[in-house]
């Protein structure tokens, strides 16, 4: 493969911390994954019910949304490593207390009440990071570390899901639970050895009018809200992820082996193209980039209602992933040029809140309607909403398509 098309590693060679960062959060996001899949298959299993497994997500909504606020104000606060640092600490204990829970019982209940906790710590930890990251590496390289992110995650997500079923096929869901707290182990331990990374100024104090101001930010600028109404479409209409169980075991007549990799799949996709991205950096129109992707999301994923063979499934929606991908480098690209260092926190807030919370809605979305109509036609109509969800969007606002940065990766003056 050309060295023009593989991913820029320039950025870790020229940043100790940022190598720090995503070598700690490689190990602990694999053990993440495997909770991801823990979860939702234990509720499923316990009730049979993919309304159920929406509802899990849904419960973890709220905390999600105050704790990522709550977080973003104290990373424009103090030192944002001591904050990671604490969140990954209390990470843990959610871990732990999952493992408990399925080795004393298991309870549903207790999965719901840890599932709102941990969903909201996990906006926190999230928050910090996204604020983190124009503070290590020039606004050329934001891309390129976008996409390094983006390896990182993507990479956990297809081993996580795979050994998470693998896992509980063959250890059961407490050894699952455990290997994820152990896995918080590598990120605590680089995260200490980072330097302090305090806000830039002293930071702002943590108050009302301090949300209030990054939300004026927001509303002032209409290509943060145009590409944050883009993904939360894309997410809350054309990401059946609530089905992926009632898909592998009924549609495609398999067990957790297959679920897992049906949550793996677009994560596969995902990490060849994040593992190709080597061009991202060259490209100006930035705002087309993202439209351009989450057609290819929403194509490919209606798509997937037409199959029923597991190797087509997952072609498809690895697909969707490597869409996804794309869509995901230039939107974080964006809105990192965009805001300042002062109102990263909070503005990472609104980000994470919208990323992780659209997809929840996204499991609540498809759960309902696929209880109501069935699996495959859910998958179709949410992929079809998503497509005509996104020519409203790029019709109101019309500056998505006209975004560009220079050479430097930076917006021209006015933009």
């Amino acid at each position: 493969m050309s060295p023009r098309v593989l991913a820029d590693l320039s950025p870790l060679r020229r940043s100790r911390d940022l190598r720090l960062l995503i070598a700690g959060q490689s190990i602990s996001l694999i053990g993440s994954q495997i909770t991801l899949v823990a979860v939702p298959y234990q509720v499923f299993t316990l009730t049979g019910s993919s309304l159920a497994v929406g509802l899990v997500s849904l419960v973890e909504l709220a905390p999600l949304i105050v704790l990522s606020l709550i977080g973003g104000a104290y990373a424009d606060a103090i030192d944002r490593r001591r904050v990671l640092f604490i969140t990954q600490v209390l990470l843990a204990v959610m871990s732990a207390a999952l493992a408990v829970n399925a080795f004393a019982g298991p309870a549903l209940w207790p999965l719901f009440v840890i599932a709102a906790f941990a969903g909201g710590l996990a906006g926190v930890d999230s928050t910090t990071r996204r604020a983190l990251i124009p503070a290590l590496v020039p606004p050329s390289d934001l891309p390129a570390t976008a996409a390094l992110n983006a390896i990182l995650l993507r990479s956990a997500q297809v081993i996580g899901p795979a050994l998470g079923g693998v896992i509980i096929a063959t250890m059961g869901l407490g050894s699952a639970y455990l290997i994820d707290l152990a896995s918080f182990a590598a990120a605590l331990v680089a995260v200490a050895l980072m330097r302090p990374q305090p806000p830039q100024g002293g930071g702002t104090p943590v108050s009302w009018a301090g949300f209030r101001e990054g939300i004026g930010f927001l509303r002032r600028t209409p290509i943060l809200q145009g590409i944050m109404l883009i993904d939360i479409n894309a997410m809350v209409f054309g990401m059946p992820r609530a089905l992926f169980p009632a898909i592998g075991t009924e549609v495609l007549g398999g067990g957790a082996g297959v679920v897992g990799l049906l949550y793996s799949a677009p994560a596969a996709g995902a990490f060849i193209g994040a593992l190709s991205s080597g061009w991202v950096g060259r490209v100006r129109r930035q705002g087309w980039a993202v439209v351009i992707a989450v057609i290819g999301w929403g194509a490919a994923i209606s798509a997937v209602a037409f199959v029923e063979s597991l190797t087509g499934v997952l072609v498809l929606l690895a697909v969707a992933g490597f869409a996804d991908i794309i869509s995901e480098v230039f939107r974080a690209t964006i809105s990192q040029v965009v805001v300042p260092d002062s109102l990263r926190g909070r503005l990472s807030a609104l980000f994470i809140i919208q990323v992780t919370g659209a997809p929840r809605l996204g499991d609540l979305e498809s759960g309902v309607v696929g209880a109501l109509i069935g699996t495959q036609l859910a998958v179709l109509t949410g992929g079809l909403a998503c497509l005509a969800g996104l020519a409203a969007i790029v019709m109101w606002r019309p500056g998505i398509t006209r975004w560009r940065v220079d050479a430097l990766g930076r917006p021209p003056q006015g933009e």
